[in-house]
This record gives structure tokens, C-alpha cells and sequence, in this order.
């Protein structure tokens, strides 16, 4: 049925990629959006940037990720036997000594994987490095569109995986967490501002964590009737409205935990003294 939005038969079709096709909407202007659609791409790139940048400096860095009682999330649990000593803390030799680099590399893989193949975290990148597109109403300049169906995209498929993987590290963090309720002595009973930052980094983890999609699922998403599984269903309702907020748990939890670090570098540094409160 014509809807005089059709270009005549008559006039060639050019490929010009995306949604620009002779067999879409002949409107000649790439999109319609008269607001500043572009601050949010923009704007997540420059974040996720950021972060790779930083956190890549501090992965190599292979020093001043301890401060007794502090300990980098980026370098826990750590695996290496050259990692440094640390009193009661999560060490594990796993990797002996030919492992040359730093051993923040053996554990990042996972809470980054995870977050890699999160579907908020997907979209976040795919509309703002790959414009895929940059934006609702806005056309993306590919050719063609094969989804997640080819290497490498098909790999986001694992994220359910890397979920298992995120408990796991998340939970180590929360031993951190819990070492952080010592002095520099190993005294327990103290806290400091170290340890408030560590206990914000941990209640983000985790919401960020749980409020996954996956989690979602896991929970109770295969369930046919929820009347016959009333602890599950709550656990599905909570789980849930964590999930409508997964993207600024997302950022948020990103955010602290480069914080998190940073502060254990500056205190294993010498540039700032930890505060205590009692």
C-alpha cells in the first residue's frame, strides 16, 4: 500500500547504509531530532574512556595497591606469588613465579567481562563508539546490521557466565571490605575514611551486580507460576526494581571503584595519610 513516502520507481536506489535505503522513508534529512541528542554519546563515551585509561595505568602500574589495612579492588584477590604481602588479605599463590607482569591482570578480566557483555553497558557502547546507533530516531551509518549473531559480538552470549564470575569477585571485595575495620596495625575496631569508601565501593558492587539482567532471570525468570513459588516471586520483585535502575548502578558502581583504587594508591604513595575515626 503506497503511502506517498516512497521514492519513484523511476529513480535510482542508492545504498547509502543504515536506514538510508531505497526501501525506506524518502526523507532526505539524516533524522529529525532538533534536541542535542549527541551529549549522551558524547557523554558516555568520554566516561568509558576515562575509565580505560585509568584503569589500564593502574593495571600495569604493579605497585601502590596496598595500605595496610586497604587493598586495590583492582588487585584482589590477588593470585600471583609476587604479589605483595599482605596481613590476613587475599592472597593466593596460585600463579607462581613465571608470571612476569602485574597480577592485577589475572583478576580484572572478570568484573571487566562482566561488564563488558552487560547489556546496559552494550548499548552504552554500541551507540557511543560504534553508532549503532548514537541515538533513538537517529540513523547509524552501517550498511548492514547482523546483530549479535558473528564473531566477535556473537561472545556477548557468556555474560551469564561472567555473572557467576562477579559473584565471586564480589565477594572477595566484600572480605576487603570487612579488613578495612583495621588499623595499620591489624588491630581491629578501627575505622577511617578508607573504610567508608570501601563500604560505599561494596553496597554499589553488589546493587550493580544483582540488579543484572541475568540476575533477573536466574532468580525467577523461568518460573510458569509465581503463586507457587512466593519466595522467589519477592526475590523477582526486588531484583526487579533494582533493575530499573541498572544503568545509574552501572555507573555509579564504576566510578566508585576507580575511586576505591585511587585511594589506595594515594595512601600506599605517601600523598595522603588516611583519616581516622575512631
Amino acid at each position: 500500500m503506497a503511502t506517498g513516502t516512497e521514492p519513484p520507481d523511476t529513480e535510482p536506489h542508492t545504498n547509502r547504509g543504515g536506514v538510508r535505503t531505497g526501501t525506506r522513508a524518502a526523507i532526505a534529512a539524516p533524522h529529525l531530532r532538533s534536541d542535542r541528542w549527541w551529549l549522551a554519546p558524547a557523554g558516555t563515551v568520554a566516561g568509558l574512556l576515562a575509565f580505560v585509561v585509568y584503569s589500564t595505568w593502574r593495571a600495569f602500574a604493579d605497585a601502590d595497591y596496598y595500605a595496610t589495612p586497604y587493598v586495590s579492588p583492582f588487585y584482589s584477590p590477588c593470585l600471583a606469588t609476587r604479589c605483595q604481602s599482605m596481613q590476613a588479605g587475599p592472597n593466593a599463590d596460585v600463579f607462581g613465579d613465571w608470571w612476569a607482569i602485574s597480577p592485577a591482570i589475572i583478576i580484572l578480566i572478570f568484573p571487566l567481562g562482566f561488564r563488558l557483555t552487560c547489556y546496559y553497558y552494550r548499548k552504552a557502547y554500541y551507540r557511543g563508539f560504534w553508532m549503532a546507533p548514537p541515538a533513538c530516531a537517529v540513523a547509524e551509518p552501517h550498511g548492514k546490521y547482523t546483530g549479535e549473531t558473528r564473531f566477535p559480538l556473537i561472545l556477548q552470549n557468556i555474560h551469564r557466565y561472567f555473572f557467576y564470575a562477579a559473584l565471586l569477585v564480589a565477594g572477595v571485595l566484600t572480605y576487603d571490605t570487612v579488613l578495612a575495620f583495621r588499623d595499620e596495625h591489624h588491630r581491629w575496631g578501627h575505622m577511617g575514611l578508607g573504610t567508608v569508601v570501601f563500604l560505599v565501593n561494596i553496597a554499589l558492587i553488589w546493587a550493580y551486580t544483582l540488579s543484572c539482567h541475568s540476575c533477573r532471570h536466574i532468580v525467577a525468570g523461568r518460573l510458569k507460576h509465581f503463586s507457587k513459588h512466593p519466595v522467589r516471586y519477592r526475590a523477582w520483585q526486588l531484583v526487579s526494581r533494582m533493575n530499573a535502575r541498572h544503568m545509574q548502578l552501572a555507573w555509579a558502581s564504576l566510578f566508585s571503584v576507580a575511586l576505591a583504587d585511587l585511594y589506595v594508591y594515594l595512601v600506599a604513595s605517601g600523598a595522603f595519610d588516611d583519616p581516622r575515626f575512631f
